[in-house]
């Protein structure tokens, strides 16, 4: 419990913190040399519950949601028809040319997460 100015008890408020942040500090944990305690400080946790924090990470718990959708434009592929004439049809799978960039194919049952980390990672 925190005293207040005006001479009251207030509970202190708890910090709630995203699967990023969680991550991130995990991540500062694990670079040579890196003190848990140290980075906890600087983050102002608990050194237990960084330490849980990477017990999480390494069953693979703080994992990033797939709730982001990446904008996307559809195109009926008219300026590209000789390439897909030779290419065969592949029923589940999904194409993506990023303007020149790179060209990507998800194919039936790639892992979403991965998807999408891969095009968030070309979007930047």
């Amino acid at each position: 419990m925190v005293e207040s100015e005006a001479g009251g008890v207030s509970r202190r408020s708890r910090r709630r913190w995203s699967t990023s942040e969680k991550r991130r500090i995990v991540e500062l944990t694990m670079a040579p040399m890196a003190s848990v305690s140290k980075v906890a400080r600087a983050y102002n946790v608990n050194a237990n519950q960084v330490f849980k924090w990477r017990r999480d990470m390494e069953r693979g718990e703080l994992r990033e949601s797939c709730a982001a959708l990446v904008p996307v434009t559809v195109s009926d592929g008219s300026d590209d028809r000789s390439e897909q004439a030779s290419r065969p049809s592949t029923a589940g799978a999904i194409h993506i040319e990023l303007a020149g960039r790179a060209r990507i194919r998800v194919e039936h049952g790639a892992d979403v997460c991965l998807v999408q980390s891969i095009l968030e990672s070309l979007r930047k």
